[in-house]
């Protein structure tokens, strides 16, 4: 793998992923790396403000990040490494890569406003346009959330 520092900030993430606030959970991308036979690892980041139209009903006396939203980001993180690993294409409106699966989901702390959530994401193996990844989300180091996301690529 490539030592190079590739970075993505939010004006490319919009280019390769269609969702818009407030389902855009992936803020920049902090690194990613592309392997040899379609492998590669992405370090992406979201932060996490009192804002966040969800936190209004989950849960008004504590704020708590849903979980399905810890493991959506996840798979948005594993969408941008599947664009850049699985697809001969710029992102377009033609190809998108969607959430197929999800394997070992284990939650491990809660995640609430004034956190940052780091992704890490790894492509495990790629075959036929379904993509296997090993992803985490870690707050402050700690593990929050990890799963095994499957990708798939479709044209529309």
């Amino acid at each position: 793998m490539s030592n190079e520092m590739n970075t993505m900030d939010i004006h490319e993430i919009i280019k390769f992923l269609p969702h818009r606030y407030p389902f855009l959970l992936v803020d920049r991308v902090l690194n990613y790396t592309i392997g040899e036979n379609s492998t590669g690892e992405l370090h992406g980041l979201k932060n996490v403000t009192v804002n966040e139209p969800f936190f209004q009903g989950h849960f008004p006396v504590k704020p708590v990040m849903p979980g399905v939203l810890l493991l959506e980001g996840m798979a948005q993180a594993c969408g941008l490494l599947a664009f850049k690993t699985m697809s001969d294409e710029p992102p377009g409106d033609n190809v998108l890569f969607y959430f197929a699966g999800i394997d070992k989901v284990r939650f491990k702390r809660i995640v609430e406003p004034g956190d940052q959530i780091n992704y890490h994401v790894k492509m495990i193996k790629e075959r036929r346009g379904i993509g296997v990844f090993q992803a985490e989300a870690r707050v402050d180091g700690e593990l929050a959330c990890s799963a095994e996301i499957m990708c798939a690529r479709r044209e529309i």
